[in-house]
């Protein structure tokens, strides 16, 4: 009987891939309104006013209207950071892949560890905030009051926004765009009703607006602007879930970016005035309706609504409605924080960095589903651990929230700078959006979280604990939340990052440490390994030095990622080598290593998936023979200025089996440049006429070619691993090789070691006359005595003396060692003690033997 699969595994399917647009999310699911709703309605801007205006007032007192436009400043920079980089990379894992990206596994780790701990916090608060403002709607103020019942109630609002969140991105947006609405249309009213008193006869706290309260030189002193500056920063947090749901954005890659931004701006003109209408109203008093008075330092609002709409009649209603937009502000906000964290999760999933499970998504919903539901059961359980353990605790890791948004704030900014390096001065539009804004940004943000961790936090009488630490003494209980948060982090990070990092270890192990230096090429080569945590494959090269003075290129690609991709390219390129050293054609070493990959079989083997390219270049006659499998062909620039994609049979992968390998030969004029590569390089649009036109400066040295075309055409972290080698061809000197065909006679054994001792005598390599002579006599009388038709002997002078005689024989001399009562079968025995290496390679003719000896010392 067939069994049908597990109800969760069919409702669940695992996300089809980790690139942007491959998850599987509802692509197209939001325009640029639900966006910004998403953006705005994360940061709640109502709770957040209610909560912060107060402290802000009581740092800097007047000066609170511009000290909560100046927090807008480094916000926007980092907007601008997001928007640059989703415009190339729109994955919803947003700062953990891009910090992958730009500084590689350990950064993006700890880039969406940042993220995931300031969510989950903030989630606990903000459902603690809406279990409060619910009971005081109704008029319950013991049970708004009671630990328990504002426990449960959290509890309650957290797993009702992760239904919500589970069941569509749609459905999340819809009420995100109702509730932002209401909340902004009743904060406008807050605003205008109160500057509309103030001029028309208002409470004894009313002032009119003056400039001075825009004047930030008008601040006590610079630690009360700092501070202040601290305060305000955080209520802008929230505008990235836009970007967050970028890959169920129409156009992901610009409308997300145009959202942020767009958010941070509204964002300064609802809370710039709000707190110049409220500050005008109010006054900034310690008593009464006072912005500063302690008493109202938690929730300015509620109190400020009584006073500004009445207490009566419709001013009353009011008064309600504005405390149902704390509430709904709060509730928006849980809701809008499951998204980020869900989908960071998501990400961080799908590229292997969680377990596989978290990436699974809804087949109907096409939302993520463990992680959605996972972070949702995270939030519920650090509610309720901290609020049984201590509210104080709670309260105080509410507080270090901010050490963790500035610190993967300002990691996305400095990846962004990094991650564009390298066009930065490609125009100025480039240079200021790419480079100064997010650099001034991450600046910021890094100053930011060293004067909170180190200054404000860390005073013993900041918060509601402290903790007695070795060496420092007591510390703010707010500091070592925040910074005891991104440490646990900073511990997990060896374990999940130890496969990728091993894996490019393994990788750059097994590839060329240093090309050889050898005469027929001179040779460069690239290898940049893909940023992404999975991103670590099988691509590979080799420049291998043959006989004859000739060498052997290779680039190949073992498909996948991670260890198995870069073991099976490991005993794919010992495989290529051995086989080289064989002196194979390029379509028979393909057809040898195609039967390696098919025979290997098994869990890892890369069967069906590996594409190679061998090419054998002859310095003595300039020609090039190569045979390619599934590989793109290579990129050959003539001296003349000429650029063309050479033409050859392209062949199938190794491994599936078929039709035979077929080879191409081209003549190379001395200077001329090839350039083999993997399809990393070259996946961007019009990528092989990028590097088409980067070669045609032929003439520059290897190693500027090679920067510049990863430049063109890698100007940022890449998907796959890329390999670019650059080789430029030489030619021997005619002076350098001398070449003597002999007839099939005895008798031309002694003029074969005549010429060579001549030729000798002319190089100044007397020195190896008499061994040169031996192994010319015994090659040449072995090819006399077993082989037809003529003999041709082949003296080549390069870093080696080189000595070849062909015949027109096929079979191949064995190398024994003779019994004392043998009478012949010492005579390879004798080429290969007194030689530094022998071999035998195979023509259409017959057979070469050759043999390579050191050339002495120079004095």
């Amino acid at each position: 009987m067939k069994s049908s699969p597990r109800p969760a595994e069919s409702a669940t399917p695992l996300a089809p891939g980790p690139g942007p647009g491959e998850k599987g999310l509802r692509s197209g699911a939001l325009g640029l309104f639900s966006s910004v709703a998403i953006g705005i309605s994360s940061t709640a801007p109502a709770y957040s006013l209610a909560a912060t205006l107060g402290v802000i007032v009581a740092g800097v007192g007047l000066q609170a209207p511009i000290i909560t436009m100046l927090a807008f400043v480094p916000m926007l920079l980092i907007a601008y950071a997001y928007r640059e980089l989703n415009s190339v990379d729109a994955d919803c894992g947003t700062t953990f892949t891009w910090a992958t990206r730009a500084f590689g596994p350990r950064a993006g780790w700890m880039g969406g560890w940042g993220l995931i701990v300031a969510d989950v916090i903030a989630m606990a608060n903000l459902a603690e905030i809406a279990g409060i403002y619910g009971f005081r709607l109704v008029g319950l103020e013991s049970l708004a009051t009671s630990r328990v019942w504002t426990t449960v109630a959290g509890v309650v609002w957290i797993a009702l926004m992760t239904a919500v969140c589970y069941v569509g991105i749609e459905v999340s947006a819809a009420v995100q765009r109702w509730l932002l609405c209401l909340e902004v249309a009743v904060l406008l009213l807050l605003a205008v009703t109160a500057l509309v008193k103030v001029y028309t006869g208002g409470p004894p706290t009313a002032a009119h607006v003056s400039a001075s309260w825009f004047n930030p030189l008008n601040v006590p002193s610079p630690q009360a602007l700092t501070t202040g500056v601290l305060a305000a920063v955080f209520i802008y947090w929230g505008w990235d879930t836009a970007l967050t749901v970028n890959e169920e954005t129409a156009d992901s890659r610009h409308t997300p970016g145009r959202a942020a931004v767009l958010s941070t701006v509204l964002l300064l003109v609802i809370y710039g005035l709000v707190a110049t209408s409220a500050q005008a109203f109010a006054g900034v008093g310690t008593t009464g309706i006072g912005l500063a008075n302690p008493d109202n330092s938690g929730d300015v609002l509620s109190g400020l609504g009584g006073a500004v709409f009445g207490t009566a009649g419709l001013g009353h209603a009011l008064t309600k409605l504005l405390i149902l937009m704390v509430l709904t502000s709060a509730v928006a906000s849980t809701q809008t924080t499951i998204l980020p964290t869900a989908r960071t999760v998501f990400s961080m999933a799908a590229h292997k960095t969680v377990p596989s499970g978290f990436a699974r998504l809804h087949r109907r919903f096409l939302t993520p589903t463990w992680s959605t539901v996972g972070m949702g059961l995270v939030s519920i359980a650090f509610l309720v651990l901290l609020t049984s353990v201590s509210h104080n605790v709670l309260a105080d890791s509410i507080g270090s929230v901010g050490l963790a948004i500035a610190f993967y704030y300002g990691l996305t900014g400095f990846a962004c700078v990094w991650y564009y390096r390298r066009v930065l001065t490609r125009s100025r539009r480039d240079l200021l959006f790419k480079g100064v804004l997010p650099g001034i940004g991450g600046l910021i943000m890094l100053f930011l979280f060293c004067y909170a961790a180190f200054h404000v936090y860390a005073a013993p009488g900041y918060g509601a604990t402290s903790v007695r630490l070795p060496l420092l003494g007591q510390v703010g209980g707010v500091t070592v939340l925040g910074l005891g948060a991104l440490l646990i982090g900073a511990a997990l990070m060896p374990v999940v990052t130890r496969e990728h990092t091993a894996a490019l270890r393994l990788q750059r192990s097994l590839l060329p440490h240093r090309l050889p230096a050898l005469s027929a090429v001179e040779s460069a080569s690239r290898y940049l390994p893909a940023d992404t945590r999975s991103g670590v494959g099988g691509d590979w090269y080799d420049v291998i030095p043959l006989s004859g003075s000739r060498v052997g290129l290779v680039v190949g690609e073992v498909l996948g990622h991670g260890l198995r991709a870069a073991a099976a390219m490991g005993r794919l390129r010992v495989g290529v080598r051995v086989l080289a050293r064989m002196d194979l054609d390029p379509d028979e070493l393909l057809a040898r290593l195609d039967d390696v990959v098919r025979e290997e079989g098994g869990p890892g083997s890369p069967r069906g998936g590996v594409t190679c390219l061998y090419a054998v270049y002859d310095p003595v006659d300039g020609r090039c023979s190569l045979a390619r499998a599934g590989h793109a062909p290579p990129v050959v620039a003539d001296p003349a200025g000429g650029v063309r994609y050479a033409e050859l049979p392209a062949g199938r992968p190794l491994g599936l089996g078929g039709a035979p390998f077929q080879h191409a030969e081209l003549d190379l004029p001395a200077g001329s440049l090839i350039a083999l590569y993997t399809d990393g390089l070259v996946e961007a649009v019009d990528g092989r006429r990028g590097l088409a036109e980067t070669l045609a400066g032929l003439r520059r040295p290897l190693e500027s070619l090679c920067d510049e075309a990863l430049a063109t055409l890698l100007p940022g972290p890449v998907d796959d691993d890329a390999v670019l080698l650059l080789v430029r061809t030489r030619r021997l000197d005619a002076g350098q090789v001398s070449d003597w065909e002999l007839t099939p006679d005895p008798a031309a054994v002694a003029r074969a070691r005549r010429l060579a001792t001549d030729r000798l005598d002319e190089w100044g390599l007397a020195e190896l006359a008499f061994t040169t002579e031996l192994i010319v006599s015994e090659l040449v009388t072995n090819a006399i005595r077993y082989a037809p038709g003529p003999v041709r002997v082949r003296l080549i002078r390069d870093r080696s003396l080189i000595c070849e005689v062909s015949d027109t024989g096929h079979t191949s001399p064995h190398l024994r060692q003779a019994a004392r009562d043998d009478e012949g079968g010492r005579g390879l025995y004798i080429i290969a003690q007194i030689t530094e290496r022998w071999g035998t390679r195979y023509t259409e003719d017959g057979k070469t033997i050759w043999t390579e000896q050191a050339l002495p010392d120079e004095d």
